[in-house]
């Protein structure tokens, strides 16, 4: 299990390499990440505004302490709601992005997928049809994270373990969710929809979440989103196409064939 999650990451690092190394992809990509990105950094900067707010209103409780427990408590709360805002932002910005850069990302995952040898079967799926499923995938996903993440939220304003093992927690349920979305564009090229992709990353389960935390923590980091989502999805091809049994290495050029032999004369 251990050594599949590192495989897991490992996929994030090759996508990173394989993004990098072709300037078009990088142009592609960057795109609909940087519009997000300003969405995503104004709607977080306006819950860093209103944290204390927020944190007194869900603390009401404690009005009536002594000043140094109450300040204590809409601390934990405060660190709580930024916690429960980044989780909820990482897991939406994966799916409002993807949304706005369809085109760019379903261009960057089939350059990836010609790569390595195309798709058997590939299905043949009018645009807006696409773009209809994967509205619904995204809003499904975004409300089971929703459900997952407000008892989380609960859970963080408890001392030490608010603080220590509910951000375990969070990373692998968002890495898990991350995996699910990131694979999406290469499962719908095969005519595959949310329930085929949970089906299937179950079985892999390990895989999927080295490769989804990885990508989960590198969301974290400033400005990490809207670099590293485009590598993000060549790595979600590639995860794609592991956990369907399809190559991931590139193939070998045949050998030239022998020079004939010249005859001596």
């Amino acid at each position: 299990m251990v050594a599949e999650f590192f495989a897991g990451v490992a996929l994030l690092g090759r996508g990173i390499g394989l993004y990098a190394r072709s300037p078009r992809l990088v142009i592609l990509g960057i795109i609909p990440a940087l519009i997000s990105g300003v969405l995503f950094i104004a709607a977080f900067a306006t819950l860093i505004y209103f944290v204390a707010d927020l944190a007194e209103l869900f603390t009401w409780f404690a009005d009536g302490w002594s000043d140094g427990l109450r300040d204590a408590v809409q601390f934990l709360a405060a660190i709580a709601i930024l916690g429960l805002g980044g989780l909820v932002g990482v897991l939406t910005f994966t799916a409002v992005t993807l949304l706005i850069g369809d085109p760019f990302y379903e261009k960057i995952s089939g350059r990836i997928e010609e790569r390595f040898g195309g798709v058997p079967g590939e299905v043949e799926v009018p645009w807006w049809r696409s773009l209809r499923r994967s509205l619904w995938d995204s809003i499904r996903l975004i409300a089971l994270s929703l459900a997952i993440g407000i008892p989380l939220f609960f859970l963080g304003l408890l001392p030490f373990i608010g603080q220590t093992v509910i951000p375990v927690i969070g990373a692998l349920i968002g890495g898990w969710f991350l995996a699910l979305e990131l694979v999406g564009v290469a499962f719908s090229r095969r005519g595959l929809r949310l329930p085929d992709r949970r089906r299937i990353l179950g079985a892999n389960r390990p895989l999927a979440l080295g490769f989804g935390v990885s990508v989960f923590c590198c969301f974290l980091i400033p400005l990490g989103a809207v670099l590293i989502m485009p590598a993000a999805v060549a790595g979600g091809t590639l995860l794609a196409r592991k956990v369907l049994g399809l190559p991931i290495d590139a193939p070998v050029p045949a050998a030239a064939p022998p020079r004939a032999a010249i005859d001596n004369r």
